[in-house]
């Protein structure tokens, strides 16, 4: 197959992929918008509520490191990937429950299915991404994702409009879950794991005999470079103010009634999906270079978000959804071209379980230093951003070519 062709396959398989993702979305973000509430109405308090969420999100991001390690040494992406979306139907599910308890199972095992699938689905596209271009292919994948995040929530406001319940709500979910997996199947069937797209990968263990010697292959061996930039990705999820900590800051100023709040995080979403397309683009004309509008709008957002004025709350809002796109293109794209084929299922894995957890912490942290001070808050931010600015000028921009080529051997 020549070379248009194939890019042509890409580009279809990664469009294929996108409405994957899109579907999940409207499944997962549409439920997360109404959960809160929903375990109120069940009866469970907020404590409960923070610490299922926080427990989930942990459980997901920690697994993520193992399945990115497993789908590498077995060269089982598909597999993991499928497993994953599976168990995105434990969400309509929760229409089935009366009990929050029963309810938190269902959550808990979306988030699993969420570390399951992500390595191994991004190891997947980013052969694809290598004839777009990773930042344009992570971007359509991200945009289509996020369109997903924004037509959720309005699944639930529709069923309310009409006089429906939170378990009518969840039921109509079923029909995203069905369609995402129909569209995985559909693409799965037609492009396997699609090795003519990018070299390197044909190696499989069909039978472990050896231990010792699966012991010594799977070593994990990664360049330098990701390892510096894996330090990098904490400090800047980190320093991520999230919407959590935004909206409860309007909630208790009352700079916005609460209906609006909602509509304030899909604006956000919706910019996250049109960065997405354009910063992935500018990566792949610009390289590392983009990196460094990390911490540049990292460092706006306390500064903006914490000011009692609406026009400075939403002028924050549109940098946080701008940020969010670039951490989910670009991020993902270096990741793609710092490490090699064979061994991408494990970066990815490594860069989830890190991400996550410096986000997760990072949210932690933030929402502790809400109770002392605002300045607190914006006192860390600055720290962090300070040391991603510092590893940035360094070890990753291609100023220091030098100092890159040392650490990328």
């Amino acid at each position: 197959m020549d070379e248009g062709k194939l890019k042509n396959r890409a580009f279809y398989f990664i469009i294929l992929m996108g409405v994957v993702s899109l579907f999940g979305d409207m499944t997962y973000e549409g439920a997360r918008g109404v959960i809160g509430p929903y375990f109120a109405v069940l009866g469970a308090s907020a404590l409960t509520v923070g610490l299922i969420s926080g427990l989930s999100e942990f459980i997901g991001y920690f697994i993520r490191f193992i399945v990115g390690f497993l789908s590498d040494k077995l060269k089982i992406y598909w597999f993991f990937t499928l497993s994953g979306y599976t168990l995105i139907f434990a969400i309509p599910l929760i229409g089935l429950t009366n009990t929050w308890q029963f309810a938190a199972v269902f959550i808990i095992l979306e988030r699993i299915g969420k570390a399951l699938r992500s390595p191994a689905r991004d190891a997947i596209l980013s052969k694809a991404t290598k004839l777009v271009g990773r930042g344009t292919g992570f971007g359509i994948h991200e945009a289509m994702d996020q369109i997903g995040a924004v037509i959720g929530p309005l699944i639930f406001s529709a069923v309310f409009f009409y006089k429906g319940n939170y378990s009518t709500g969840f039921l109509f979910l079923f029909i995203p879950a069905i369609l995402m997996f129909a569209t995985l199947l559909y693409a799965k069937r037609s492009f396997k794991l699609a090795e003519k797209m990018e070299p390197g990968e044909n190696e499989k263990i069909n039978d472990i005999k050896d231990l010792n010697d699966f012991y010594n292959k799977s070593k994990i061996n990664l360049p330098k470079i990701f390892w510096i930039y894996t330090i990098f990705i904490f400090f800047s999820a980190a320093g991520f103010v999230n919407y959590q900590i935004i909206s409860y800051y309007v909630e208790r100023q009352h700079l916005l009634a609460n209906i609006y709040i909602p509509a304030l995080y899909s604006l956000s979403m919706l910019l996250d999906a049109i960065s997405a397309l354009i910063v992935g683009r500018v990566y792949d004309k610009k390289g590392l270079k983009t990196l460094i509008t990390i911490p540049v709008l990292t460092i706006l957002i306390p500064f903006f978000a914490f000011f009692p004025n609406i026009y400075m709350l939403i002028f924050s809002i549109v940098i946080w959804g701008i940020l969010m796109g670039i951490h989910e293109t670009i991020m993902r794209a270096a990741i793609a071209d710092m490490t090699p084929p064979e061994k991408r299922g494990t970066a990815y894995g490594i860069f989830n379980t890190v991400y996550g957890v410096a986000f997760f912490a990072g949210g932690i942290f933030i929402g502790y230093l809400y109770n002392i001070s605002i300045y607190m808050i914006i006192a860390y931010v600055v720290v962090t951003c300070i040391i991603t600015f510092f590893l940035y000028y360094e070890y990753l921009s291609p100023l220091h070519q030098k100092t890159f080529r040392k650490i990328i051997i």
